[in-house]
């Protein structure tokens, strides 16, 4: 068979393929069109599950006479005009197929007014033929699309459809995901001519409390936890519940990036690991919404946008765990919200969104599978701060009043008065500043000097007629052997972990972590005994970046080698260190001078032993 361009209905077709799986997926598509223009009122109606009928009514902007034929084509959208456009989506539409996908498996009717117009128009397209009629018609200002017989002219996608019970069950669903991600929109479902579900918008904190209790259940919305963390860049709000064997709220997870469903395993796998940290199982329901700037995170990965990606994915899995941490902390101690305990709840700003465009030809989004990328330029900068989170977090019972204000869009993050988990790490992460360096006298024949870096590995340095190349990480490790000797008397700070880290428990430990719990401290290392694990809090900062899966338990192993009551002296305590550790960053003349400012410094000899003389004089008397 040659080569040859496909037909545009066959073309639709395949395409409908990957967007229109069910009704449901109608509903989805053409619901979220409605919010992207700006809807505050959404009505549905369907018959026969949807294999018959549905009808989508809403308030928003409304499409003009002369491109609704145009939001009939493939690739046709108001949500995007250029790659600019495109790395920084918030519109849940983008690809401009889903009008035009629905349309080649169905009959579809497309009637809309704008404010300016005096009069709607409706544009009529049938899959056999994909050409669009278009008449007027009268119609409010907004949209309806009103989808009969699909799969008509695919009998065998048809045959593939289920029960009507089952397929409503689905558009069921799929509103309920909606609704969560949209409460001031007012939604409405009818299924044979009878109203099965209104969902009110929630403007109050009572009324926002109700809504969350029709869609995920009042046993729920009673027993979560309200919580929000964050910082100027990422933001975690929303509810976490977890049974207590007489209920189970696992059948409740939803969870948003900038208002798009997802379900992803990144945020399962923090809510599993902030559970395990406090010993609980693996039962509990979430309603989560992440919100940061889109510039970092890709929803252009997968054809009917199912997954996204994040552009500092551990970054963000860190924040996520510990905000849940926090949250689970407060579920399984009983312990009553950071508002009454003189530490206010706050709720998150909410991302800005663009102005409203069309509901032509938009595809909304979907959301899962996270993975990292090379981050891109973008005019806002996204990177994750040496210091933690920042200072934001609060949380509060569901049930509580979030904020005397009567609105419900909550107001923007203020700094927590108290301290708290986030604002805790961010002040540890902080490290010592380098004392001044000693002013040398320049004229000392007998001082060694720094002269110059002469690339990233060696620098070189000059005493009288005498030149020495002295590579950088042994200046380096210099430095970190001597402030270690002076301070390991006094302790080292240890910094508790994003990610604590499990390693199996072996019975040899046992006297160890008893006998050695003072110069374990004294290490700074903070470790807790769980089960049959052992789990790694705090450590030191220059081993935040060591293998503490290996590096603890061989330091365990080799404190049991020794007799009780006995412990490695401190020169060995700080060999050890020295050799696991990674030195911090710094400028490389900075660090000169701190070597020259520390006690015990032997210069002479670190130039002896790891430099390497240049015969300058010599190269020139040949």
């Amino acid at each position: 068979m040659p080569i040859q361009i496909l037909p545009p209905q066959l073309a639709n077709q395949i395409a409908a393929g990957e967007v229109v799986e069910r009704p449901a997926s109608v509903i989805k598509e053409l619901v979220e069109n409605c919010l992207d223009a700006g809807a505050s009122r959404i009505d549905i109606e369907i018959e026969r599950g949807g294999s018959k009928a549905m009808v989508i009514r809403d308030n928003g902007i409304g499409i003009a006479e002369q491109e609704l034929s145009l939001a009939l084509s493939r690739h046709a959208t108001s949500k995007v005009a250029s790659l600019e456009d495109l790395e920084s989506i918030l519109s849940f539409g983008f690809r401009g197929e889903a009008l035009a996908s629905i349309s080649s498996v169905s009959r579809l009717t497309l009637t809309s007014r704008t404010e300016d117009q005096d009069q709607g128009w409706q544009a009529y397209a049938e899959g056999r033929e994909m050409a669009v009629k278009l008449q007027p018609a009268a119609h409010p200002v907004g949209t309806t699309v009103q989808v009969e017989d699909l799969f008509f002219n695919t009998p065998a996608r048809r045959r593939f459809l289920r029960a009507d019970k089952t397929e409503f069950n689905h558009i069921d669903e799929q509103l309920r995901r909606i609704a969560l991600a949209k409460p001031t929109v007012h939604f409405t479902l009818s299924h044979n001519g009878k109203q099965v579900r209104q969902y009110r918008p929630a403007r109050t904190e009572r009324q926002h409390q109700q809504r969350l209790g029709a869609i995920c259940g009042n046993r729920f919305a009673e027993a979560a936890l309200a919580i929000s963390a964050g910082n100027d860049q990422l933001q975690l709000h929303g509810h976490l519940g977890i049974g207590d064997g007489h209920q189970q709220f696992n059948e409740v997870q939803y969870f948003y990036v900038n208002g798009r469903v997802v379900r992803d395993r990144l945020v399962n796998h923090a809510l599993r690991q902030a559970l395990e940290l406090h010993g609980q199982q693996l039962d509990a329901g979430y309603v989560l919404h992440l919100e940061l700037p889109p510039q970092e995170v890709d929803v252009n990965v997968h054809p009917a946008k199912h997954e996204v990606r994040f552009h500092q994915a551990r970054y963000v899995h860190d924040f996520i765990l510990q905000g849940l941490s926090d949250a689970v902390a407060q579920l399984t101690q009983g312990s009553l919200s950071l508002q009454e305990s003189a530490e206010p709840y706050v709720e998150p700003a909410p991302v800005s969104q663009p102005a409203p465009v069309g509901t032509g030809g938009a595809a909304p989004q979907g959301g899962s599978g996270y993975e990292v990328s090379s981050p891109r330029s973008a005019p806002t900068s996204f990177e994750a701060p040496a210091a933690g989170y920042g200072g934001y977090v609060g949380s509060r019972p569901a049930g509580r009043p979030a904020s005397s204000g009567g609105g419900y869009t909550p107001p923007p993050l203020q700094p927590a008065p108290s301290r708290n988990a986030v604002s805790n790490y961010g002040e540890l992460m902080r490290t010592e500043s380098a004392p001044e360096p000693e002013a040398r006298p320049a004229a000392d024949a007998s001082v060694w000097r720094w002269l110059t870096q002469l690339d990233e590995r060696v620098a070189l340095f000059g005493r009288g007629d005498q030149l020495r190349l002295l590579p950088l990480a042994a200046l380096a490790s210099a430095v970190l052997r001597l402030e270690l000797a002076e301070r390991l008397p006094q302790g080292l700070v240890g910094q508790p972990l994003l990610l604590p880290v499990s390693v199996p428990r072996i019975d040899a430990w046992d006297g160890v972590l008893e006998l050695q719990q003072g110069l374990l401290k004294r290490l700074g290392l903070e470790l807790a005994e769980q089960k049959q694990r052992l789990i790694i809090r705090k450590v030191p900062a220059m081993l935040r970046q060591a293998n503490l899966a290996q590096v603890v338990p061989e330091l365990l192993q080799w404190l049991a080698s020794f007799p009780a009551g006995e412990s490695p002296n401190s020169e060995a305590l700080v060999a050890w260190l020295a050799d696991q550790a990674e030195a911090e960053p710094a400028d490389p003349e900075a660090l000169w001078h701190r070597l020259q400012a520390l006690p015990g410094a032997d210069i002479e000899r670190l130039m002896t032993s790891r430099g390497r003389a240049l015969p300058w004089r010599s190269e020139l008397e040949s």
